[in-house]
């Protein structure tokens, strides 16, 4: 049996109990017990959660486990003593530890994370590296794994983190069928951004809003400023005007970066080549995608795949 040790604080996000879900169903559709999931905590016993409510906990004591996992919190409280001691000693009894969201705090103030690749949620990140110089902060990734360190982004990214490992243990089958069970995409890979190309993009009118949606459903057209203006119901010149008053960007440059969001995807989710990902996209060919990754990443889509599948 696998045992998972979730370590849970005073005022943890209460998000964080999801994680033990996933664990849950792998061992539903197994159908055996695959998983032990234990809540524990420095002293034991009911331990409150960001909504208020508590949740029995056992205290840290001598068990070893394979993989503990350290949740976040809202507020970046300060670990104690306690707690960081014992994420200090835990590679010598569990086999992986990961990091939920902000735990990723908590592990870097034991020690854990000292040259190592890691993630956190987007909003802290700043505040991550100025604690923890030392730690190479992979800010926009869903989740990483360096060694026997994982460590996964903000919020709902702790499902991810949770998928991989079930993933590592019992193959891609099961945990795509958990993924399904769960109602969540088939565990999306750890070097995908935690960001959205239409959030970044941030429109404030339904106008410019509906212009963008038109574009990424119809990437593999040309997307004129006219095509765009029509769909927005405004002249080419009052689009241009209002887009650009709207996201700060031209609509070329928004949609190219829908085009890279959407070829990203493409190459993290599949084995198309990279011919179809350019046409599918709506580059029209490999050259042109290959000078817009170089301008947006600085590297080509070959070499932005490689370290996708390594990260995956």
């Amino acid at each position: 049996m696998i045992s998972i040790g979730i370590i849970l604080f005073p005022g943890f996000q209460a998000l964080s109990l999801a994680t033990g879900t996933v664990f849950e169903y792998a061992n539903l559709e197994v159908e055996r017990q695959v998983y032990r999931v234990d809540l524990i905590s420095e002293h034991g016993g009911p331990v409150s959660s960001s909504l208020g409510f508590a949740v029995q906990t056992r205290p840290f004591g001598s068990e070893r486990y394979d993989t503990l996992l350290v949740v976040g919190d809202n507020d970046l409280a300060v670990g104690s003593v306690g707690l960081i001691d014992y994420l200090r000693r835990a590679p010598d009894f569990a086999r992986r530890v990961a990091s939920a969201c902000t735990g990723s705090f908590h592990l870097a103030a034991a020690g854990l994370l000292d040259g190592r690749r890691a993630t956190t949620h987007w909003y802290h990140a700043r505040e991550f590296k100025q604690r923890y110089p030392q730690v190479p902060l992979d800010e926009d990734r869903i989740f990483t794994l360096d060694g026997p360190i994982w460590t996964s982004a903000g919020m709902t990214a702790s499902i991810d983190l949770a998928l991989a490992l079930v993933e590592q243990d019992l193959g891609v089958e099961v945990t795509r069928q958990v993924a399904r069970s769960l109602v969540v995409y088939h565990r999306r890979a750890g070097g995908q951004s935690q960001f959205s190309a239409l959030l970044e993009l941030d429109p404030k009118s339904d106008r410019i809003q509906t212009a963008l949606a038109f574009a990424r459903q119809n990437l593999r057209q040309p997307l004129s400023v006219e095509q765009l203006a029509q769909a927005a119901h405004l002249s080419p010149r009052q689009f241009s005007r209002l887009f650009r008053a709207e996201t700060g960007q031209s609509p070329a440059k928004a949609i190219e970066h829908l085009r890279l969001e959407a070829a990203r995807l493409m190459m993290e989710s599949g084995w198309h080549s990279i011919d179809i990902v350019a046409r599918d996209t709506g580059f029209a060919d490999p050259e042109r995608m290959r000078r817009a990754f170089l301008r947006a990443y600085g590297q080509p889509p070959q070499v932005i795949r490689r370290s996708l599948q390594l990260q995956s």
